[in-house]
């Protein structure tokens, strides 16, 4: 038996939810919100779907009542206000800190031995405020950011390539941010064989920069964050948790020398199995990927400064 609680019951909560469901990631998910019955109601909508799709997980919707969240395995964290137009991950810093500081103290409290894994923006920074606000050891705090840009990196390879995205692997390191996302095209492949093979250093310029882009272009047409790849890019870090899967996704993890980094989350490959982040990836990147990745790695930093200037930790 195993129990999943994802805090806030908006448009990525809920379809996070709903993906592990339809999955059958865990034997019962807890949606819960601040608002009054939005969580049961959107429990209730996935839950008249189970007969339509076939799945027995059991789906929760419970306002702000965390002892019903007790036990749970790993809790997903997308609390807080999500982008709109022209708006930065790092401008919603302040009021998202509050958020997601007292989520976390709540879901502790009833589930101690809980993995947490963090939605909210700005994500690093979040994640950041997460560890160091409940002392949990680096392990059992996943930033998701990585796993959502990966995808849209593998997104954008196979459209340009013409080719299944399922058969495309990629991934991308460094902040979840516009800026400071870092898509690393040498080490994209298309069956095993190098992405570069197919495609121009023009067209693979033009995917990093898609890719980077990512989430502002969905904000802008949609005028409100993205929900679906989010939602499920969570779902996918839940399921190499409960099931052991130890696959190797990027997310925000704590660096102790990694990378030549210390005292940051920030983006890089993990191997995710049933004790959260089990190994962190190194990768043999070059002279002009570390560049980019100090760089990252600074502006990072700056946001999450911001955390101590506004007395968050």
């Amino acid at each position: 038996m195993s129990k999943v609680t994802v805090v806030g019951a908006g448009n990525v909560g809920a379809t996070c939810a709903n993906v592990l469901a339809v999955k059958k990631v865990a034997s019962e998910v807890v949606l819960i919100d601040i608002k009054e019955g939005v969580a049961e109601g959107k429990a209730m909508d996935i839950m008249q779907t189970a007969q339509l799709l076939g799945f027995d997980t059991v789906v929760r919707g419970v306002t702000n009542d965390y002892s019903q969240t007790a036990n749970s395995d790993v809790v997903v964290i997308t609390s807080g206000l999500p982008r709109k137009p022209g708006m930065t991950r790092e401008e919603l810093i302040g009021v998202n800190a509050g958020i997601v500081k007292s989520v976390a103290s709540q879901v502790l409290k009833y589930s101690p031995n809980a993995i947490l894994v963090v939605v909210s923006n700005p994500m690093d920074t979040m994640a950041y405020l997460t560890l160091k606000a409940t002392g949990l050891p680096k392990n059992r705090v996943i930033g998701m950011g990585g796993a959502l840009d990966s995808a849209r990196f593998k997104y954008f390879l196979s459209q340009k390539m013409g080719v299944n995205a399922n058969e495309v692997a990629g991934f991308v390191i460094g902040g979840h941010g516009d800026t400071t996302m870092i898509p690393v095209a040498r080490f994209a492949t298309y069956k095993g064989m190098p992405a570069t093979n197919f495609l121009s250093d023009e067209e693979i310029d033009e995917v990093v920069k898609s890719t980077m882009v990512g989430g502002a272009t969905l904000t802008g047409l949609l005028g409100t964050s993205a929900w679906m790849a989010p939602g499920a890019s969570a779902a996918s870090v839940v399921d190499s948790i409960i099931n052991d899967q130890k696959k190797m996704i990027p997310c925000s993890a704590y660096l102790e020398g990694e990378y030549g980094c210390s005292d940051i989350t920030i983006g890089v490959p993990c191997i995710i199995g049933r004790n959260g982040i089990e190994k962190i990836i190194e990768l043999p990147i070059n002279d002009k990927e570390k560049a980019l990745f100090a760089a990252s790695q600074a502006a990072v930093a700056k946001t999450t400064a911001i955390l101590k200037e506004i007395n968050a930790l």
